[in-house]
């Protein structure tokens, strides 16, 4: 009987012995883990459910017409529209991107503009590989910016909105995306600089943040996060020499065009009503500015305009906007683009051989103005056309105007206005609205059958 006490004694000890150390050991990886589970690791797995794959599927033709390839978007419209008839061989394309949904009970994603330009289904999948098939709320080409909606029974996961005014250069930022195909990839970096500005072979983007964390095609549209796990913008891979570099749109910029597209659709363009010109050496010296100066003449003042009101003159040499130096009208048009409409703009101005700082709070343009500002500006009253065809009709040309001279007449039909496609009368007035500082603008019109354009001075 000792000898069967002494064994199960041991054997309690045994188990004690062993109880204790994997009580240890895990008492160890437990401390371990939790020292692996860096503020990264923590906002990945907040942000990660939020982050979607978006597969835009479209039509190409796999046969070009005749003519394309001369170099004149314009032209290649023109063949496009006359001398394609919809018989070509066509085959599907997929373009991938990535988005971060900002609303779950909406269903709200946002993401890049380019990833879902090209019209078609859009797919979007979740991370635990649900899929939806969204629609486009609204979307701005000239911020690369679109809001697409997706609808769930269950509410959805969502990001927190985040402050991307006080980065600090060097704080570390997380970029989470699907480069390659490859979803829900991370990448870290820290914030390389803000307010950098990129020229495109389009257009130029300001006030961008710069990063060292990869962001591939793929990554675009997908959350910039501080270690937070809060979006302080939105990855974009537009710039195609980038190596080792990475571009964000600000959040604080993002807010205000997202309020616009969920409420018009679109991006309401602010207004200022200044009409510019470049300057060039000759000029610069007549005009007196000192070297190195830059900026662009004032050749217009629009009346009732926000700049009629700052007392803003023809002639001003405007220097700078919103702090962005101006070298060009390009550079104007631009920057402009950075605000929206009701913002107060800080100007700098060049008058009368001295430098002087003035605010203008910018406006939506009167959209009743469009109308007639067409028939000042060209000369012709238009309506849509009957049974629901694009374009639209000439009703009235008056007869001392540049159209008249060159022989259009009522019942021609306008389809394009430089590059923008003329569908009805909301179309024309757009068109009117956002050319009407131009000195000259390209018109495709129709006549029965055959398409001309032609070069209308303004």
């Amino acid at each position: 009987m000792p000898t069967l006490e002494k064994q199960s004694n041991k054997k309690i000890e045994t188990r004690l012995i062993v109880f204790f150390i994997t009580s240890f050991f895990c008492v160890v990886n437990s401390s371990f883990a939790e020292k692996r589970e860096t503020p990264v690791v923590i906002a990945v797995g907040k942000v990660g459910p939020a982050v979607v794959n978006i597969a835009s599927e479209y039509e190409v033709r796999s046969r070009a017409h005749p003519f394309s390839g001369l170099g004149n978007p314009f032209f290649d419209s023109f063949f496009r529209d006359f001398f394609d008839r919809g018989v070509e061989p066509r085959h599907k394309k997929n373009s991938l991107g990535s988005g971060v949904i900002i609303d779950g009970k909406k269903g709200l994603i946002l993401t890049n503009a380019h990833v879902i330009e090209r019209t078609g289904t859009i797919t979007v999948v979740l991370k635990d590989e649900r899929e939806f098939q969204a629609r486009i709320v609204g979307a701005d080409s000239d911020s690369d910016l679109a809001v697409l909606r997706i609808s769930s029974r269950d509410s959805l996961p969502a990001v927190e909105m985040g402050d991307s005014d006080d980065l600090m250069i060097g704080e570390t930022v997380i970029a989470i995306g699907n480069p390659f195909g490859f979803s829900h990839t991370v990448t870290t970096g820290v914030v390389s600089a803000t307010g950098r500005s990129i020229r495109t072979e389009n257009r130029v983007y300001h006030n961008f943040i710069q990063t060292d964390a990869s962001i591939n095609p793929g990554n675009s549209g997908g959350p910039l996060l501080n270690i937070n796990g809060e979006l302080i913008g939105i990855n974009t891979a537009i710039y195609a020499k980038a190596r080792g570099i990475g571009f964000a749109i600000p959040i604080s910029k993002a807010k205000g065009i997202i309020s616009d597209l969920l409420r018009y659709g679109e991006v309401s363009e602010a207004w200022v009503g200044l009409a510019v010109q470049d300057i060039d050496a000759r000029l610069s010296r007549y005009l007196r500015v000192p070297p190195g100066k830059g900026g662009v003449l004032v050749r217009k003042v629009e009346k009732g305009s926000p700049a009629r009101r700052a007392d803003i003159r023809e002639g001003d040499i405007v220097l700078s906007l919103g702090g962005i130096p101006l070298s060009s009208g390009r550079d104007y048009d631009a920057a402009i683009k950075n605000f929206r409409a009701g913002d107060s703009v800080k100007m700098g101005i060049w008058r009368e051989d001295r430098k002087i700082s003035v605010s203008v709070k910018t406006a939506i343009f009167p959209p009743g103005r469009a109308p007639a500002i067409g028939y000042d500006l060209m000369g012709i009253k238009v309506a849509d056309m009957r049974g629901g065809t694009e374009g639209v009709v000439i009703s009235e040309i008056r007869p001392d105007s540049h159209l008249a001279d060159i022989g259009v007449r009522p019942g021609d039909i306008i389809r394009q206005m430089d590059e923008m496609t003329i569908g009805n009368m909301d179309d024309f007035e757009k068109a009117i609205v956002k050319y009407r500082n131009k000195t000259s603008l390209v018109i495709l019109l129709q006549r029965g059958e055959r398409g001309y354009y032609i070069t209308v001075r303004l």
